[in-house]
């Protein structure tokens, strides 16, 4: 069968249309085939293979314009993701991603020093399927990475398993192994130009199969490895910057803080010294520094005592007859006042304030003396600032306090005299007396209770400042008298039993050595108050003789020796004391317990000879003295109190009730 031979023209012309639609090479070939099937002459098959070779030359440049498009496309959008940098770790896996695409390899990797471990780890993998792999840490000089980083130059093999040009490892070797790669192309990614160029890791390309890597694949690494250090230099530049910017937000932020502390410490200085120039009192204090640290403040005297309160720790300002002496019995009071007397001489000791039981404590002193404390509460958070402003808020109420005190010694020493002239004369001149107290602001017409201290030792020549301090803000007055310490206090709600034995308590632990303190009074001008005096002294002297030394008590307190020492006599009254609750069951009731309890001591305490006396059983007898016993306490037959009770058995009889 025989073919008519065609025109060369024809087959040029298919050349041009599958060069036209991007034919394979493979395709181009078939031309000069085709027209070999069809009889094309010698001269014809030959022009139609020499366009073939020419069609075959412009497919590769085509091809190779088409790559290097591609390529050049792909670097221009990896510089444009340089210059939209926000997050390093998604700019790399984009370099590494395009390095594999672009190179048409299995897999893609980049690796970065690790300064403080001093090797190599995977950053960024892309196609890698084994994990060994992408845990792979390498030593310098270690694999063809490390010979890419230690020579700063790119390197390529075809078999990386047969490859001796660099430093096998097991490791290494175990992770290409797992991983499947054979060909490698690794480039490094430098920081400048020529010899003092920096290396700051390497990027990667390679393939599970042999492959021979082209020159212009090294050189396309190449400038994306460029661009990836780019990218890292970049990150650093910018995580540096942020560094510098917050570092200097904070410094700012610290300089406008300490700038606005200093501000508001000259303004609070300000405030607090206008108070004082002011002639405002420790209660003006205290409002102002709760204020000025937005929480409760109180005043406590050194032992503990309080002077005023600011806030819920104890309502309103209270003035500084807070604590005034003749108040409420201590009570649980008492622990509070050692804790916060504790928590001030750690303030003194450490020189600051202390935070102790949700609270802020810090010390007034006046050198070494501790006047009182400062506490705050309220402010657990007590910041730098408002930590140093609570302690100059000491220091101020120390100087407070400590002026006042002076001027209260002062005025007291004056007060002294007149309380000495008072007590040594007291009918010489009544009315000079009282005109003299109302000028130094004491009122002598106005009911005082009178009380007299003494303690024994070295404790005796501290004993007066010790009053003073105990007297300070409470409105009364001291004065040394005939070897003891007189006080003359407003009653306050307290008798002067109660005041005598808080003069004790709180005396005592001023001076450090016990205080017997006896009271007199309500007394009301200067015969009254003289009157009370010589009651009081009585009375401290038979503390003494009875053994209680550095307690506190009344004439009244101190049963038939009280009868008998006290200047009114006052019989019914010691008689209603001894056995009131007695007489009230009998009135009550109609029983006979004060006839059987006179029956039972005047037979000597003999059960059968009272009843006998009583003519009721002896039964009767136990029962009645079992309510006495329940009525007046289980000691009602101790020796003292049974004394008591028979002196007030026979002075009821001769009373005739």
């Amino acid at each position: 069968m025989s073919h008519t031979p065609q025109s060369p023209a024809r087959h040029l012309r298919r050349l041009l249309e599958l060069l036209a639609a991007g034919a394979p090479a493979e395709e181009l070939g078939t031309v000069a085939a085709e027209a070999r099937r069809n009889g094309a002459t010698a001269e014809d098959l030959a022009e139609v293979e020499q366009a073939t070779e020419a069609a075959l030359r412009v497919h590769s440049t085509l091809r190779q314009h088409r790559r290097r498009e591609a390529e050049l496309t792909a670097l221009f959008d990896t510089a444009g993701d340089l210059a939209a940098l926000r997050d390093l770790d998604a700019v790399l896996r984009s370099i590494v991603r395009r390095a594999r695409m672009l190179l048409g390899t299995d897999t893609a990797y980049l690796t970065l020093p690790d300064e403080e471990a001093g090797d190599t780890f995977m950053r960024v993998t892309d196609g890698s399927v084994s994990e060994l792999f992408q845990n792979l840490r390498l030593q310098l000089g270690e694999g063809l990475g490390g010979l890419v980083a230690q020579t700063a130059r790119p390197y390529a093999t075809p078999d990386y398993r047969t490859d001796d040009r660099f430093l096998h490892t097991g490791s290494i070797d175990a992770g290409v192994l797992d991983e499947g790669l054979v060909a490698i192309l690794g480039v490094p990614l430098l920081l400048g130009s020529g010899s003092g160029g920096q290396v700051i890791g390497a990027l990667f390309a390679a393939d599970r199969t042999p492959r021979t890597f082209a020159p212009d694949e090294v050189a396309l690494l190449c400038s994306l490895a460029d661009h990836a250090a780019i990218a890292i230099d970049t990150a650093k530049a910018m995580a540096d910057a942020r560094i510098a910017l917050a570092e200097l937000a904070e410094a700012n932020a610290v300089i406008g803080e300490h700038s606005a502390a200093i501000q508001r410490a000259e303004e609070s200085h300000d405030r607090l010294t206008d108070l004082v120039l002011r002639g405002g009192d420790v209660a003006d204090v205290a409002d102002a520094v709760a204020g000025l640290l937005k929480g409760d403040v109180a005043v406590h005297d050194g032992s503990g005592r309080p002077l005023t309160a600011v806030g819920a720790h104890g309502g309103a300002a209270s003035g500084d007859g807070g604590g005034a002496p003749g108040g409420g019995e201590d009570g649980g009071g008492a622990a509070e006042a050692a804790d916060l007397v504790a928590a001030a001489k750690r303030s003194r000791a450490a020189a600051r304030a202390v935070f102790r039981d949700g609270r802020w404590v810090c010390a007034m002193l006046a050198g070494q003396e501790l006047l009182g404390c400062l506490v705050l509460y309220g402010r657990p958070d007590l910041d730098g600032p408002d930590q140093r402003l609570f302690e100059r808020s000491s220091v101020v109420t120390s100087l407070l306090l400590l002026l006042r005190r002076s001027v209260a010694e002062t005025e007291n020493r004056v007060r002294g005299d007149l309380i000495t002239d008072l007590l040594t004369a007291p009918d010489r001149d009544p009315a000079g007396l009282v005109a003299r107290g109302r000028r130094l602001g004491f009122d002598l017409d106005r009911p005082h209770i009178l009380l007299a201290a003494r303690t024994g030792g070295e404790a005796r020549d501290r004993l007066a400042d010790a009053a003073v301090q105990y007297l300070f803000g409470g409105g009364g007055v001291s004065a040394e008298h005939e070897g003891a310490v007189v006080l003359l206090l407003p009653p306050g709600g307290a008798g002067p039993g109660k005041a005598a034995r808080l003069a004790a308590g709180q005396l005592g632990q001023l001076v450090g050595s016990p205080v017997t303190v006896a009271g007199a009074g309500p007394a009301a001008g200067p015969r009254a108050i003289a009157d009370a005096h010589t009651e009081g002294v009585r009375c401290l002297r038979a503390l003494r003789v009875l053994g209680r030394a550095g307690q506190g008590a009344s004439v009244a307190e101190l049963g038939f020796l009280g009868v008998l020492l006290g200047d009114h006599h006052d019989v019914d009254g010691f008689v209603t004391t001894a056995l009131g609750p007695l007489l009230e069951y009998d009135a009550q009731r109609g029983t006979q317990l004060v006839r059987t309890l006179r029956a039972y001591f005047d037979c000597g305490g003999s059960l059968t000879r009272a009843k006998e006396d009583l003519h009721v059983h002896v039964n009767t007898v136990v029962q009645r003295l079992d309510r006495v016993q329940a009525l007046l306490g289980p000691d009602w037959n101790t020796p003292e109190q049974a004394l008591e009770l028979q002196l007030a058995l026979r002075l009821h009889l001769l009373s005739g009730a």
